[in-house]
């Protein structure tokens, strides 16, 4: 089965956060897929936690190592459609493009937000959860 995987499970696995064995967990045996725009938005969230001293330099690029090493689909999306996700439901642009790739692909959604697993399940989207 393939399941749209949102940033934050990249990022959780790669930093050993304790979500890391639920992770690989519902995960294993499955393909995992992502809006197109996955590794900026993964530079820009390790960018964030050097910045603000969560991270150092080094581990900043070996978590980025770490999740290169997972096999994910990268997708267009629609663009378009994603905008008008954000502004009806005034979220970022970021978001909209992991809930409109869902969408489109009729797949379950990952994601440890609970915001985001709200918003997905009033949009009709599966969630995929422990």
């Amino acid at each position: 089965m393939k399941i749209v995987a949102d940033t934050n499970i990249f990022l959780a696995t790669a930093l050993n956060e304790p979500e890391k064995g639920m992770i690989i967990s519902l995960t294993v045996g499955h393909e995992l897929v992502a809006p197109e725009v996955l590794p900026f938005e993964i530079g820009n969230a390790l960018s964030a936690m050097v910045k603000r001293g969560r991270l150092t330099e080094r581990e900043g690029l070996s978590a980025y190592d770490e999740i290169q090493k997972v096999p994910v689909e990268l997708r267009g999306i629609e663009i378009r459609k994603a905008l008008t996700i954000a502004s009806q439901h005034r979220i970022y642009a970021y978001d909209a493009y992991f809930l409109q790739c869902a969408l489109a692909m009729r797949c379950p959604l990952f994601t440890l937000d609970a915001a985001m697993k709200d918003l997905a399940a009033q949009l009709g989207i599966v969630l995929l959860e422990e």
